[in-house]
């Protein structure tokens, strides 16, 4: 897998090409996106949308969009935070992870989060964050099944949903 930083054009546009295989990977996940209230008809995900979701992601300073790549073909996207907003919070964050329905169960959630982690790791980070949507069963387990583990329960930032906080150390490698 490589992982690759999304960048836009400098009128903000994302080629083509590469929306359209976003828009098939965010609307692949419809149950997800009913879940989550992202978009406003799940069955019915729109280039735009899925373009005008990721501009307010590259907006964000503290964030970075990374595309997953396999055999030349984008099976995953994630979105990551250095910071969050809360000063009094030291991780950094996972604020999505999404593989294409039609790959999951592949390993390709497990090697994404991998490799973010590895990341993180590298930059000296100690611990890494995230939070699952009240409902996302599927998500917790995945989550817990990669060592992270509910340190609370809050509402989320960007839409006052209701959520599980995990977080996983990062422990350096041992020299």
């Amino acid at each position: 897998m490589i992982l690759e930083p999304l960048t836009s054009a400098e009128d903000g546009a994302l080629p083509g090409e590469l929306l359209t295989e976003l828009t098939a990977l965010y609307a692949s996940n419809r149950a997800f996106h009913a879940l989550s209230g992202d978009f406003p008809d799940p069955d019915d995900i729109r280039p735009e949308q899925v373009a005008a979701a990721l501009a307010d992601e590259l907006a964000e300073p503290a964030a970075q969009v990374l595309l997953a790549r396999s055999r030349g073909r984008v099976v995953g996207v994630a979105i990551t935070l250095d910071r969050h907003p809360d000063p009094a919070d030291p991780d950094p964050w996972i604020g999505l992870l999404m593989v294409d329905a039609g790959q999951q169960r592949r390993g390709y959630g497990r090697e994404l989060a991998g490799l973010i982690e590895e990341r993180f790791r590298q930059d000296g980070r100690e611990g890494v964050r995230l939070a699952v949507l009240d409902g996302n069963e599927a998500g917790l387990a995945f989550w817990g099944s990669l060592g992270y583990e509910v340190i609370g329960h809050r509402r989320d930032l960007a839409a006052d949903r209701p959520c599980a906080v995990l977080r996983k150390p990062l422990p350096l490698p041992l020299p």
